[in-house]
């Protein structure tokens, strides 16, 4: 017999039936096994810690397009999930800009360490770049990142697939 998927109006009812100390166990448990709680948690009780969280998940995604060592593999699937994982966990519109930004960044600085990539690989920054750019004018936050917006438009002036023209429309439709 198959049982109703969970929601969340089910999942309260169910919490509303816990005590504390079962309440209690069962968020000890989530964060012993998941990196995502830890780093929610972290932030929740130590917000000057959004930061330093926010370094782990950059570096993440660094390490999909340069490692420490050997070539980058650029598993956008990765990066992107690191992207996810943050969002879940950070507090601030700034700092999920600025990781968003990053994914951006490395993939124009991986284009330019190994040249052209594949149509798909453009696709997924073009994309990523314009919902972080929705999100910068969405939340005000043009003066904090419109320099980081340009370098990236200027930094692709060289690079094919129209990568450079899509990014300079998005650009210019937000912040001219």
């Amino acid at each position: 017999m198959n049982q109703p998927k969970i929601n969340l109006t089910i999942l309260k009812k169910h919490l509303k039936t816990r005590s504390q100390t079962e309440l209690i166990a069962d968020i000890a448990e989530l964060y012993k096994r998941f990196q995502p709680v830890k780093d929610y948690y972290q932030i929740q009780l130590y917000p000057q810690d959004e930061k330093q969280v926010a370094a782990k998940y950059k570096k993440i995604i660094e390490d999909e397009f340069f490692p420490a060592r050997g070539l980058g593999r650029a598993r956008l699937s990765v990066a992107k999930k690191a992207i996810t994982d943050y969002k879940k966990v950070n507090k601030t519109i700034v700092s999920l800009i600025d990781i968003m930004l990053f994914y951006v960044e490395q993939g124009v600085r991986f284009t330019d360490a190994y040249g052209d990539i594949d149509e798909p690989f453009y696709i997924s920054m073009e994309t990523m770049y314009e919902k972080t750019v929705q999100e910068i004018v969405k939340h005000g936050q043009k003066d904090a990142f419109q320099k980081r917006c340009l370098k990236i438009v200027r930094d692709t002036s060289d690079m094919g697939w129209g990568f450079h023209d899509t990014l300079c429309e998005i650009y210019e439709v937000a912040f001219q």
